[in-house]
């Protein structure tokens, strides 16, 4: 089966901040190189989930991680554009404080090689589910509220075709050197789908418009099964 073709790319180099999108992106065995290798931390939080989401923050979406040298797919960040223009260091004290005087509480930047995921490395969801939303939802939607890794027209425009996908593996591109993405679990979403990604203002609609249509679950998410380069334009197939 051929679902589709890819149309976007996206990678999350700081957790919760905004991403970036690309054209071409390198997968390895943690995901798209570059992808949510930084994280803050609460320091007070003792938990299993300790680190600091748009959830808790949604400011934190209007933080935007640049690099100066921008000849290099691969590069991670060195500065941080905060909300209101200032531009920091990535790694300064100065954009730490920043965030924890918003945040309200102390907090530590973390790089962690292998990524910090809910879930799983790879996130992926249909137009046809995000179009699906939109119109019962009766909102015009950024897909970048639903912060995916890749993006697929599929060849079946319904909603929620990915439910189906679980336990199959996703191949980019075509032979034995194909990336490919092991299916492992619907995307069941939290709160961050119904913050705009340009204001940070909250539209509890699109929550609920999910939960309404599919029991919460928009996407799913996967492990890399096969390394390899992934690019807008892309043929998807599918495999068992």
């Amino acid at each position: 089966m051929e679902p589709g073709r890819i149309t976007a790319i996206f990678r999350y180099p700081v957790k919760s901040m905004a991403g970036e999108l690309l054209d071409v992106a390198r997968m390895g065995w943690h995901g798209i190189e570059g992808d949510r290798r930084f994280a803050f931390r609460r320091l007070d939080d003792k938990s299993a989930f300790p680190w600091l989401s748009a959830s808790k923050l949604p400011e934190l979406l209007l933080y935007k991680p640049f690099r100066l040298d921008s000849n290099t797919a691969e590069l991670l960040p060195t500065h941080v554009r905060t909300p209101d223009g200032k531009e920091f260091e990535l790694q300064s004290d100065e954009l730490r404080n920043d965030v924890s005087r918003r945040f309200g509480e102390d907090l530590e930047l973390m790089n962690l090689k292998h990524g910090i995921f809910d879930e799983a490395s790879i996130s992926i969801i249909s137009l046809g589910t995000l179009q699906g939303v939109e119109r019962a939802s009766g909102r015009d939607l950024d897909l970048r509220r639903f912060r995916p890794n890749i993006v697929l027209e599929t060849n079946s425009a319904g909603p929620f075709a990915e439910d189906r996908w679980v336990g199959r593996t996703l191949m980019f591109g075509e032979g034995n050197s194909a990336a490919a993405v092991r299916i492992t679990m619907k995307d069941e979403r939290c709160v961050m789908v119904n913050f705009d990604p340009d204001t940070a203002e909250r539209d509890s609609t699109v929550m609920k418009t999910v939960v309404r249509l599919n029991e919460n679950y928009a996407g799913v998410y996967g492990t890399v099964v096969r390394t390899g380069e992934l690019r807008v334009g892309q043929v998807v197939s599918l495999t068992d």
